[in-house]
């Protein structure tokens, strides 16, 4: 069995997470943490153990001998659970999106100098579908001149755009060994109008009540398009590569990012 923790335990994410952690029979939940929690518990099924006590400071980590802890806080204090965690020997599998590669960076050198046995996965997006977004996007960039991101998420995303559609973008550059040609050049109107420039790829960015996690990728050429889309309309869809990662995660020494590197792509 293995012994997990979860930071951001009251958020959506983290109560999704918390009751898969439950309900798997190879993972434990031992410890929840959310620094808004007041002592509140959190109810995770119908059995007698059915609720976990929700702590305020990240030390209930060692006091519950967690062997992985799974991060889905904010981009505001991310780094420093990973941190806690690298100088702890925790593993920590990271869902919070809004790191940069100066962080990925700052990660592999504490874990070198703190020699550590702390392991880091970081994955922008745990749904499968979306890791098969993302590839087959980068397999078609190379037959098209022109491509476009949209992504749209939940209106109480805190970063902007996704973590998704950057590692996207990333994957079709290095797919390509070059940024997409840009489209005719325009004037906007409007500032920003033509979304965020990363790579050479515009992405635009909607936060909507109603959504989820959604993101579609447009490539362009003379006389035609191609659309890949992927949809996840509820955070179950996000359980099953957390858990994946949290099984995998002692296999993986070190700074792991994107869940292709669990799935053999």
């Amino acid at each position: 069995m293995i012994r997990v923790g979860v930071l951001g335990a009251l958020g959506r994410m983290g109560r999704e997470v918390c009751k898969a952690v439950h309900d798997d029979p190879e993972t434990v939940l031992v410890a929840a943490v959310d620094s808004e929690a007041a002592g509140e518990t959190l109810a995770l099924g119908d059995a007698p153990n059915g609720t976990i006590k929700v702590g305020e400071e990240i030390d209930m980590l060692s006091q519950a001998e967690v062997d992985c802890a799974i991060d889905f806080t904010h981009p505001s204090s991310v780094m420093d659970n990973v941190r806690w965690c690298v100088r702890h020997a925790v593993d920590i599998v990271v869902g919070t999106t809004g790191l940069k590669p100066q962080d990925y960076d700052e990660i592999r050198a504490l874990i070198e100098e703190e020699g550590s046995e702390s392991n880091v996965f970081i994955a922008p997006n745990f749904a499968i579908g979306a890791v098969l977004m993302m590839r087959f996007a980068a397999q078609a960039s190379k037959f098209f001149p022109t491509i476009e991101i949209i992504e749209l998420h939940h209106d109480g995303k805190a970063d902007a755009p996704s973590g998704t559609a950057l590692r996207t973008a990333h994957e079709i550059s290095v797919e390509r060994g070059e940024a997409p040609k840009p489209a005719v050049d325009s004037v906007e109107v409007v500032e920003g109008v033509r979304g965020g420039e990363v790579e050479g790829i515009h992405i635009h960015s909607v936060r909507l009540p109603g959504l989820v996690a959604h993101q579609e990728v447009i490539l362009g050429g003379p006389g035609q398009s191609l659309t890949i889309r992927h949809d996840s309309y509820d955070r179950a869809s996000f359980m099953p590569g957390v858990l994946l990662a949290v099984k995998q995660i002692s296999h993986h020494p070190g700074l792991t990012v994107g869940l292709e590197n669990l799935l053999n792509l």
